[in-house]
């Protein structure tokens, strides 16, 4: 089996969720950093739309960070980070649609908020998405373990991760931190964010804050 090549760019988050599932399942891989205003050919052929994280692999090109990590989860399926049970497979999936539609626009639209009112709209929309995953996804399995769907890591935990990762840093330029009151997220995320894999290619927050700095308009920066 030829060696897997990963297209990536170390801020992006769905580059990030990627290179999570490849460290998770120690799939070896050759990685290609993607400068996105300069892109190589090779990159150009992998991802017909453009955008990390694409991948090569035995002669497929394939590109989408949820579709990439189902590939893997198939091609590479031990340790499995999707449950075997249908309905609660389907259940992963449709958290993973959540942290598409709702979590990636609501955290989008507070970081490049460019007047007090639509900050104002955006801190509201990452506080009901994170309220809402508290009340209807970790109260719900974290009697059975500190993991999004119980006691092991899944693909649903990788999914969401990388957004967290960025907050302190969305904190540092907006003020907006995650609620006292949402226990169970907090644990989530220490719980996460303590695996080896999740360590290894973990950036500090400064390297976010530099990178989200210039999307945040000066008028409407809220005071750190």
């Amino acid at each position: 089996m030829t060696k897997l090549r990963l297209y990536s760019a170390k801020a992006c988050p769905f580059a990030h969720r990627t290179r999570l599932v490849l460290q998770e399942k120690g799939i070896d891989f050759e990685l290609t950093e993607v400068d996105l205003q300069n892109k190589p050919r090779a990159f150009v052929d992998a991802s017909l739309y453009g955008k990390v994280p694409a991948i090569e692999h035995e002669g497929h090109r394939i590109w989408e960070s949820a579709i990439i990590n189902e590939y893997l989860e198939e091609v590479f399926p031990d340790p499995a980070l999707l449950p075997r049970e249908p309905g609660e497979r389907a259940l992963a999936r449709i958290w993973i649609d959540y942290a598409n539609t709702r979590l990636v626009p609501a955290f989008a639209q507070l970081l490049r908020a460019e007047t007090p009112e639509k900050e104002a709209e955006g801190r509201k929309a990452v506080g009901e998405v994170l309220a809402f995953i508290e009340r209807e996804a970790l109260a719900r399995s974290s009697e059975r373990g500190p993991y999004w769907l119980g006691a092991e890591v899944s693909l649903v935990d990788l999914s969401f991760y990388p957004w967290f990762e960025r907050l302190p840093a969305v904190d540092r330029l907006r003020g907006f931190s995650i609620p006292a009151e949402l226990t169970r997220l907090k644990g989530w995320i220490d719980a996460v964010e303590a695996r080896p894999a999740v360590r290894a290619i973990a950036n500090p927050v400064e390297f976010y804050v530099e990178r989200y700095a210039k999307f945040v308009k000066p008028a409407a920066a809220t005071a750190a």
